[in-house]
C-alpha cells in the first residue's frame, strides 16, 4: 500500500481505490503517531470521498461503472478494516463514521449490501457494544433524512441485532434507547417511500426482535419482565408498519405478521387483553413515564398495532395459530361480556378510522364487529349497563369511524354490512344514553346521508317504544314497564333532533339541494311522531300549541318558501343540475307540504 508521499498523481487523477487507501493507510498513520487533529481532518476527507460515491449512484443508478467503483471501494474497506495486524484503535477511529458512510451504498446492489453487512459485523465483533449501539442508531438517524430506500437500512439493522445480544449490562436501557430509532425508519419507509421491496426491511426489524427475545431468556425478575415489556410493545408497533406498507399482498404478509404473532406467548399477550387494551395499557405504564412525551410519540401506534394483531387472527389462520390463540373462544367472551365489549368497539376505532389501511383491513373489522355484537338484541334489556358512560367517548368515535366506512366504501357489499354493524352498537347502547349519543353523533355528522340515516335509527326507536307502550296496554307486558316506557319517551326529543336540521346551528335554513337527505328525513321523522302521538293519551308534548306553532313558523313555512323558489328556478332549465336538484326537491316537497296540512289541522284542534 502506497503512501500519499509514495504518489505523485494529482487525487483527480487516481484511481478510486487509490485514492481510498491513501486516505485509510494516512489515518493509520497519524493515529499511529498521536496526530488527534489530523486524523480528524483525514477521516472527515474519507467520509467526504465516499459521499461523492454516493451522491454519484443515486444520480445515475443504472450506470454499470459507477456500480463497479462502489463495489470495489467497499471490497477495499473490508479488505482494509479486517486486517488482522490492525490496530484496535484505528479500527475504533474508524468505527464512528465508517458505518454511517458505506451505508448509502447498501442499496446499489445485492453485492455491495454484502460487503456493507460485512462491513458493520467487523465493527460489531471488534467494537464496544455500548459504542457500537450509539453509533449504528446515529447513523439510522441520520440515513433517514438521506433516503426512503429500505434496502440502505437493512446492514444498520442487521448490526442492531447482534450488538443487542453482546451487551452485558443495562440491557433494558439500552434497548430503550434502541426501538425509537428503528421504529423512526420503519415508519419513515412504510409511510413516505414507494420501495415495494421492504420485505427483508421488516425481517431485519424482526429479528432485532429476536435478540431482544434472547436477552429476556437469560433475565428474571422486575428486569425481565420490563424487557418483555418492551419487546411487547415494539412487536405491536411493527405490526402497524408491516400492514401499512404490505398493501395487504397477503401471501406477502402472513409470514411477517405470522412471525410478529409468535412473539405473543413469550410477551404474555393474548388477543381478548389486545382487543380490550388492558394488556396494551399495562406494558405502556411499565415503559413510559409521565414526563416522557416523546418517547410515547414514539409508540403511539401500539392501540392501533393491537387491534390489527386480533384482526389478522381473524383473517388468517395461520397468523391466529403463531399467536397460539382460538379466536372463536374470544369472539364467545367479547359477545357475552359488554364491557369487555365496549372495550373491543372502541379499540377497532384505530383501524376504521386510518387513512392508511387498506379497505381489506376495515372490512374483516367489521365482520368481526358483526361477530361479537347480537342480530337480535332484546330492547327490554337496554340500560342494563350501568357503567356504558365511562366508555361513551371510545364507543362514540368508533361510530363515526363506521358511519364513514357506511359513506365512503367502494364496495357496496361493504357498505351494507357496516350499516348493520352500526345498527347493532347502536341497539346495545342503554336506553337512557341513546338519545343523547344519537343527537351527538348528528350534530358532529358532516355527512347528509349519514344524518339520514341516524335519524331513520330515530325513528325506529321511536316506533320500538311506540309498540311497547301498546303491549302494556294490551297487558302483553307487565304494567310496571309503563313508568320506563314514559320516563323515555322519544317524542321531545325528535323535535330537537328535527330542530337540529332544519334551523342548522350555523342560522339560515337548510343547504338545500346539498342537505336534501336529510331535510326529508327529518320531515319524514316529524310526520311519523306527529301522526304516532295523534294515538297517545298522555305525553302529547308534540302536540302542544306552542310547539305546533314553532314547527309551522320556524321550520316548514321558510323551508317551503326555500324550496318553491328552488324549484322555480329550476323547473324550466334542462341542464343536469337542474334536473338532479328537481329530482331531489321533488319527494321533499312531497312531505313538507303532508307536514303542513298535518300541523295547521292540529293547530285547528289546539287549546
Amino acid at each position: 500500500m502506497l503512501a500519499p508521499n509514495d504518489r505523485h498523481d494529482s487525487p483527480s487523477d487516481q484511481p478510486l481505490v487509490c485514492r481510498l487507501q491513501d486516505i485509510l493507510t494516512s489515518i493509520a498513520k497519524e493515529i499511529e503517531c498521536g496526530n488527534i487533529g489530523q486524523t480528524e481532518s483525514l477521516v472527515s476527507e474519507l467520509v467526504k470521498f465516499l459521499d461523492s460515491i454516493s451522491d454519484s449512484t443515486e444520480s445515475v443508478p443504472s450506470n454499470d461503472d459507477i456500480k463497479n467503483n462502489a463495489y470495489e471501494v467497499l471490497s477495499a474497506i473490508l479488505n482494509f478494516v479486517s486486517s488482522p495486524s490492525l490496530d484496535q484503535e484505528i479500527i475504533d477511529t474508524l468505527s464512528f463514521e465508517l458505518p454511517k458512510a458505506v451505508t448509502r451504498l447498501a442499496g446499489v446492489s445485492s453485492s455491495c449490501s454484502e460487503i456493507v453487512n460485512s462491513v458493520i459485523d467487523r465493527f460489531v465483533a471488534t467494537c464496544s457494544p455500548r459504542d457500537m449501539l450509539s453509533i449504528l442508531c446515529e447513523a439510522l438517524d441520520s440515513l433517514i433524512k438521506t433516503t426512503k430506500e429500505s434496502n440502505n437500512f437493512v446492514p444498520l439493522l442487521s448490526g442492531l441485532s447482534k450488538v443487542l445480544l453482546f451487551t452485558q449490562r443495562r440491557h433494558f436501557e439500552q434497548v430503550k434507547v434502541a426501538v425509537p430509532v428503528i421504529l423512526k425508519v420503519l415508519n419513515s419507509v412504510s409511510s413516505e417511500s414507494d420501495d415495494e421491496n421492504t420485505e427483508p426491511l421488516f425481517d431485519r426489524a424482526i429479528g432485532i426482535a429476536d435478540s431482544i427475545r434472547a436477552v429476556c431468556s437469560k433475565l428474571d425478575g422486575a428486569a425481565k419482565e420490563m424487557l418483555c415489556a418492551l419487546l411487547g410493545l415494539y412487536v405491536l408497533q411493527i405490526m402497524v408498519h408491516v400492514s401499512i406498507s404490505m398493501k395487504f399482498t397477503v401471501s406477502k404478509c402472513v409470514p411477517l405478521v405470522s412471525k410478529l404473532s409468535n412473539f405473543f406467548p413469550f410477551c404474555h399477550l393474548s388477543y381478548l387483553g389486545l382487543i380490550t387494551a388492558s394488556e396494551v395499557d399495562t406494558m405502556t405504564n411499565m415503559i413510559v413515564g409521565e414526563d416522557e412525551d416523546d418517547y410515547k410519540s414514539c409508540i403511539s401506534y401500539v392501540e392501533q398495532g393491537a387491534s390489527l394483531s386480533v384482526i389478522w387472527g381473524h383473517a388468517s389462520d395461520l397468523v391466529a395459530q403463531a399467536a397460539e390463540e382460538n379466536l372463536a373462544s374470544v369472539k364467545n367472551e367479547l359477545k357475552s361480556n359488554q364491557t369487555k365489549k365496549w372495550q373491543a368497539i372502541g379499540m377497532l376505532k384505530h383501524i376504521l378510522s386510518s387513512g392508511n389501511l387498506p379497505w381489506d383491513f376495515k372490512e374483516h373489522a367489521i365482520n368481526f364487529l358483526l361477530d361479537i355484537t347480537d342480530e337480535n338484541i332484546s330492547q327490554e334489556n337496554g340500560g342494563d349497563h350501568n357503567d356504558f358512560s365511562s366508555y361513551m367517548p371510545s364507543v362514540f368515535a368508533a361510530l363515526q369511524a363506521v358511519a364513514t366506512v357506511v359513506i365512503y366504501s367502494p364496495s357496496s357489499v361493504l357498505r351494507k354490512k357496516t350499516y348493520e354493524a352500526f345498527k347493532r352498537v347502536v341497539a346495545e347502547i342503554p336506553r337512557s344514553e341513546k338519545h343523547d349519543f344519537l343527537k351527538a353523533m348528528i350534530i358532529n355528522c358532516n355527512s347528509p346521508s349519514m344524518v339520514a340515516i341516524l335519524l331513520d335509527l330515530v325513528r325506529k326507536e321511536v316506533l320500538r317504544e311506540n309498540q311497547q307502550r301498546i303491549s302494556i296496554r294490551n297487558q302483553v307486558l307487565p304494567a310496571e314497564n309503563l313508568a320506563s316506557a314514559n320516563a323515555l319517551f322519544w317524542p321531545p326529543v325528535v323535535l330537537e333532533l328535527v330542530d337540529l336540521v332544519l334551523r342548522p346551528q350555523k342560522g339560515g335554513p337548510p343547504l338545500l339541494p346539498e342537505h336534501g337527505d336529510a331535510v326529508l328525513s327529518a320531515l319524514n321523522l316529524y310526520r311519523f311522531v306527529l301522526l304516532t302521538t295523534s294515538k297517545e293519551e298522555s305525553n302529547n308534548e308534540v302536540l302542544s300549541k306552542s310547539n305546533l306553532q314553532r314547527a309551522y313558523h320556524e321550520w316548514l313555512l321558510p323551508l317551503r318558501t326555500l324550496v318553491m323558489g328552488i324549484m322555480t328556478e329550476n323547473k324550466n332549465d334542462y341542464d343536469q343540475f337542474a334536473i338532479d336538484t328537481v329530482c331531489t326537491l321533488n319527494p321533499v316537497e312531497l312531505v313538507l307540504y303532508r307536514c303542513i296540512e298535518l300541523v295547521e289541522e292540529k293547530l285547528k284542534h289546539s287549546t
